[in-house]
């Protein structure tokens, strides 16, 4: 008897000295934006804590240099746009899966808008969609859904898309553009739109729900190994990431985070990780992201066929829902239950 309790003192004790279990290590690709605005809750929030996951955001300077690593399997989760490189890698058997949600576009929201430099507008040479005719447009990157979305603004415009001349810059590039009338359009997002127009420099012409509606811009990725071999640890990531989705949408009203405790929670997340200032990101106007995390598939799908008519996927037949995965957040949404919006 008198061993018995030793022994079973001795072991409460080695329990109690023992070191807790080790989170599981997440590899999260970033790029920097307020589209990234829903890991970043997760994590300060600590909700990707509560899940026992070990969550590294990794920054890149474009979703395009996340495929790679993504499709070996050494990233297992990436944040960034659909481009015809994602369907490319499908093509060539390159395990990625669009799993979320990360931006779009809906009504009411101008994150993402038709800029015009102001000079243009001014002196009446732009005067509606028909006079993008001709004009020296940026876009990021060739192959991007920016491409895509400028091809619905031509459109409606009767314009066409060949008929607008088109260069490639980032962002940041893009202002310092249009600061030397080096371009004289571009579809640009924020917080650059805003600072353009503050500096009197551009103009929000329009935003992108004008002539794209529901516009998908941004999904959340993950590595197919990282589906495969760890689907539990997925979905316990996807379930931090939508209660956080659901605080960021609880913290926006029309399209710009409120004055009251729910937005400036948000509001000081997003300045701490994108190191902007607290005013920078009240001012900006913010993504629409679904508080459930799925994306509009009609959007990626009209997407893909222009991708497709530009030449710039190569596998006609490469087929959409043979990327999707969108089983987790499925999952996940039945069990969180449905959103009930909370404001202040």
């Amino acid at each position: 008897m008198f061993k018995a309790r030793y022994a079973a003192t001795f072991l409460a004790l080695a329990l109690l000295a023992a070191p807790a279990l080790a989170a599981d290590r997440v590899t999260v690709g970033t790029v920097g934006n307020s589209s990234d605005a829903g890991f970043f809750v997760a994590m300060d929030q600590g909700y990707f804590a509560a899940e026992g996951l070990d969550v590294a955001l990794t920054p890149f300077d474009g979703a395009q240099r996340m495929m790679a690593p993504l499709g070996q399997g050494d990233l297992d989760v990436g944040g960034g746009t659909a481009t015809a490189s994602l369907y490319n890698s499908a093509s060539r058997g390159i395990g990625i899966r669009i799993v979320a949600d990360r931006s779009r576009m809906e009504t009411g929201y101008m994150f993402q808008t038709l800029m015009v430099r102001k000079a243009l507008i001014d002196s009446g040479r732009f005067k509606g969609y028909a006079d993008l005719k001709g004009l020296k447009f940026a876009l990021v990157a060739p192959g991007g859904s920016p491409g895509s979305a400028l091809n619905e603004a031509a459109k409606k415009g009767g314009v066409p898309y060949d008929s607008i001349e088109k260069v490639f810059l980032p962002f940041p590039a893009q202002v310092s553009a249009y600061v030397n009338n080096a371009i004289d359009a571009s579809l640009m997002i924020e917080p650059f739109a805003t600072y353009l127009v503050d500096q009197g420099v551009a103009v929000r012409f329009a935003s992108s729900e004008d002539f794209y509606p529901g516009n998908q811009i941004g999904m959340v990725f993950f590595s197919e190994k990282f589906i495969r071999e760890r689907r539990a640890v997925g979905e316990r990531f996807l379930r931090a990431y939508v209660r956080a989705l659901r605080d960021y949408n609880d913290a926006i009203v029309d399209g710009r985070f409120t004055a009251g405790p729910r937005g400036e929670a948000v509001v000081k997340i997003l300045a701490r990780n994108l190191n902007m200032k607290e005013d920078q990101i009240r001012a900006s106007y913010v993504p629409a992201i679904s508080p459930d995390g799925k994306p509009n598939l009609d959007s990626l799908r009209k997407d893909l066929r222009f991708f497709i008519a530009q030449g710039d996927v190569a596998d006609a037949k490469v087929d959409l829902d043979k990327i999707l995965d969108l089983s987790l957040v499925d999952s996940v949404v039945k069990a969180l239950g449905p959103y009930q919006p909370k404001k202040d």
